[in-house]
């Protein structure tokens, strides 16, 4: 496909990204509705890192790919708030003192800033349950064994073999000099995992075998290494408005 028909489409696809976050905001405002107790503190916590703002590119390729198998969009979109109830409670880690100490996110005060480092542990502890619960329950998938696999899938993008291991690697490899293929493992692990998660799912849900899903991680995992790459550049220039059409660009001429 040539780059000048995918630029013709960024219009569509930023309206895309732009519906798909709605519902995901949405479906977090739901679940996350603060209780008259002495918990709400908890609940104004997580929808504050969790509402509002960022790129949701998880649940947006999440949507994508189970349109590619005629998945019914509310399902793809429980699927999509759980990855991003993990990669926000990453986030809300990150940003910790103890991390990168960070006193923004999203164009707002992180979380531990606005609300104080316990408020904010307790935060992402609830966020990476709630994934887990999203997961589990048979509004997303009406076979026990999908939901079962949904979940192991997911735990293991997010622990030790993906992302919590890609950040380890990270902290690790601080002032030190990477060569590619270490800087590229990396990423697979930090970023990568939970966006090749999403697009895989959508291969759970309609029950395909192990063999028949590596093409689509194959190229969840082009479109991970892409993301990146934009992300990084973006953090230089500052212009996030290029990042899906970048991500589309390189994604598709690699495909080719």
């Amino acid at each position: 496909m040539p780059v000048e028909l995918v630029d013709t489409t960024r219009f569509n696809l930023e309206a895309e990204a732009e519906r798909v976050s709605g519902l995901v905001d949405d479906f977090f405002s739901r679940l996350l509705d603060p209780p008259p107790d002495s918990r709400a503190r908890l609940y104004e916590a997580m929808r504050h890192a969790a509402i509002g703002g960022g790129k949701k590119l998880r649940p947006l390729l999440s949507v994508a790919a189970s349109r590619l198998f005629g998945i019914d969009e509310e399902r793809a979109v429980r699927v999509g708030t759980a990855i991003e109830a993990i990669h926000v409670y990453s986030l809300i880690h990150d940003d910790l003192p103890c991390m990168d100490n960070d006193d923004l996110r999203r164009g707002k005060p992180t979380v531990h800033k606005a609300f104080g480092e316990a408020e904010a542990v307790l935060a992402g502890d609830s966020l990476h349950a709630l994934a887990f619960e999203i997961l589990a329950h048979p509004a997303t998938h009406e076979d026990p064994h999908v939901r079962s696999d949904l979940v192991f899938e997911l735990a293991r993008a997010a622990g030790p073999s993906g992302m919590a291991g890609g950040q380890m690697m990270d902290l690790v490899a601080e002032g030190q000099a990477l060569d590619i293929p270490a800087i590229t493992r990396l990423q697979q692990l930090k970023t990568g995992a939970l966006i090749e998660y999403s697009v895989e799912a959508a291969c759970i849900m309609v029950r395909l075998a192990e063999p028949a899903r590596t093409p689509y991680r194959g190229f969840a995992r082009n479109i991970g290494l892409a993301f990146q790459i934009a992300d990084d550049l973006i953090d230089h220039s500052g212009d996030e408005a290029d990042l899906l059409r970048a991500i589309a660009r390189f994604a598709i001429e690699r495909d080719h």
